[in-house]
């Protein structure tokens, strides 16, 4: 959630903008802000669709959530996932690695877990 708002959040808001706007003003400035928000919703859709219009074919599977960092990483890194479920790279069922195509590779080094207060391995060539 954006605000993390939970129920007990939300009552002390109410209360504070009854005590504020008084129980007489309160429906309409209600209104009224559920109008902006609607209003707001739809200016941000038109932008969404107009962006998507103006890139043309080639971006025709764009997502405008592509373009926070942490999506973009999931999707083209971890999220590579083949048509039949197998993650690339990764140990099948049966305890072989496999291709995307379900046909076995080789594995590179096993993975090695570090201790606690164990420092990675430092490559000065790599930085």
């Amino acid at each position: 959630m954006f605000l993390d708002l939970n129920f007990t959040k939300l009552l002390i808001l109410a209360v504070l903008a009854l005590l504020i706007f008084g129980p007489d003003r309160l429906p309409g400035i209600a209104a009224q802000a559920g109008r902006a928000l609607r209003e707001l919703r739809r200016m941000a859709e038109g932008a969404k669709s107009e962006l998507q219009e103006n890139l043309g074919p080639e971006f025709s599977n764009f997502d405008v959530a592509d373009l926070n960092p942490r999506h973009f990483v999931r999707k083209h890194l971890v999220d590579e996932i083949t048509g039949d479920g197998v993650l690339l790279g990764a140990v099948a069922t049966n305890g072989s690695a496999t291709t995307g195509e379900g046909a076995p590779i080789e594995p590179q080094r096993p993975m090695a877990w570090l201790s606690p207060g164990e420092s990675p391995p430092y490559d000065a060539e790599a930085t």
